[in-house]
């Protein structure tokens, strides 16, 4: 009883995937599978960390918004666009002021976000931490977890939210002033050509440094790697990927598309969509997306990176994961083999009910009832026999002897290999001095 009670508790506090009975068999077998079961699985959780991070991303919102309500008020203040001979006030010259006031408008909303990059990065990291943990399929505390992630995570989130932040506001800056050089009419056809192209090169970094500082945040929270490494390698894996970071990109900011419909039933849609798991989503999407182009690309490559962490691989087993990891996994694994198989979890075994009993031998017992003793413990072991016939081709009995055959194996191909090598180096020779 006491034994059920710590395994209730264990359950309650540690959840599915840390509990004994959780298969790795059980994973979805692509990263497709991976983000629906997390997303319909855990939909509370995401629902908790979206509003964690979009806790600390307040101060942002309200810069943003003071953005939006600053231009629609100079489209008020300002008719642009009005008869000016006719009204009160006048305003006798209109050339350039638009672009002047979108210009200082657009400069003082970049610096409030490069400020409030400060305090947004708390909840990036703690974000990206917890639902990093959910792509592993690891058991996670959201409360705890975020904490955590903060901890270990805040200066890659800060450094790749500022560089982000200052790129925007060199392209924001250059592509008014354009606007505004345009505008006041005076300039030469070459000089046209170049603010043009300006604009067009500004936009273009816009885009490439978003993309770039997605791959940032995912390698933030994935390695242990500097901030210059970080830019080169998300530069790389951002040219080598375009096309699907791109599209992966375009589905993880899928819900903020409805902020750019006009109506009040998108606005609302999205306003909704964004307190209840906008943000996680977005998370979600792009380190699903992330990890899935790590395991191809750079974990391979590491010595002791786990590939394919959350999903299973029903082509090879991942035999090679078997034998891959730390010192100390594969130490426990050898561990399990020098144990054998479990006769408990290999085969079936019957749960006790009370169909059939062990005849008990009464005080004077005679030669009849000694037969009778015998008979009823062969039903018995009949019975189970029987019970362990029919359930033998049961999928966790099935599974469970081959994982234990595929590691055999993995292990054998490993004892092989080293064999073979001896073979072929050429003992030292000795010094002078052995």
């Amino acid at each position: 009883m006491a034994q059920q009670k710590k395994g209730l508790i264990t359950r309650l506090l540690e959840g599915k995937e840390k509990s004994e009975e959780y298969a790795r068999s059980t994973l979805p077998t692509n990263r497709w599978q991976l983000f629906w079961d997390i997303f319909k699985g855990n939909f509370g959780k995401i629902v908790k960390v979206n509003l964690l991070v979009l806790l600390f991303c307040v101060p942002t919102i309200m810069v943003i918004l003071f953005g939006v309500m600053f231009d629609e008020a100079n489209s008020v203040t300002y008719p642009f666009g009005a008869n000016l001979t006719v009204g009160y006030p006048a305003y006798p010259d209109q050339q350039g002021i638009s672009e002047l006031l979108n210009l200082q408008g657009d400069m003082m909303v970049d610096w409030g976000l490069l400020i409030s990059m400060f305090i947004a990065s708390v909840g990036l990291a703690g974000g990206l931490y917890v639902i990093r943990n959910m792509v592993w399929t690891e058991g996670i505390f959201v409360a705890n977890d975020f904490w955590r992630g903060v901890k270990l995570n805040y200066k890659n989130a800060l450094q790749t939210t500022l560089f982000y932040g200052v790129i925007l506001l060199l392209s924001v800056s250059l592509i008014n002033f354009a606007e505004m050089t345009l505008a006041l009419g005076d300039v030469s056809k070459w000089q046209r050509i170049w603010m043009r192209i300006s604009q067009g090169t500004s936009y273009i970094l816009i885009v490439m440094g978003g993309l770039m500082s997605l791959w940032m945040i995912a390698q933030g929270v994935n390695y242990k790697v500097t901030f210059f490494n970080m830019l080169k390698n998300s530069f790389l894996i951002m040219i080598g990927t375009l096309p699907q970071t791109i599209f992966f990109g375009a589905l993880a900011l899928l819900p903020f598309l409805l902020f750019l419909f006009n109506g009040s039933f998108f606005i609302a849609a999205g306003v909704i969509i964004l307190l209840l798991f906008g943000l996680a989503y977005a998370l979600l999407v792009w380190l699903d997306f992330a990890q899935w182009v790590f395991d191809k690309y750079i974990n391979p490559k590491i010595q002791g990176a786990r590939v394919g962490r959350g999903i299973y691989s029903k082509e090879d087993g991942s035999s090679q994961e078997m034998i891959s990891g730390s010192g100390a996994e594969i130490e426990y694994r050898r561990t399990l083999l020098a144990q054998g198989r479990s006769r408990l979890v290999a085969r079936p075994i019957k749960p006790i009910d009370d169909s059939l009993q062990v005849y008990e031998l009464p005080q004077a017992f005679t030669r009849e009832d000694l037969k009778r003793l015998k008979e009823s413990k062969q039903n018995i072991a009949e019975d189970s026999e029987l019970y362990a016939e029919e359930h033998k081709n049961d999928l966790r009995y099935v599974e469970y002897n081959q994982r234990f055959d595929e590691l055999e194996k993995s292990f054998e191909e490993v004892e092989d290999g080293k064999k073979k090598k001896r073979k072929k180096l050429k003992p030292p020779k000795k010094t002078d001095d052995e």
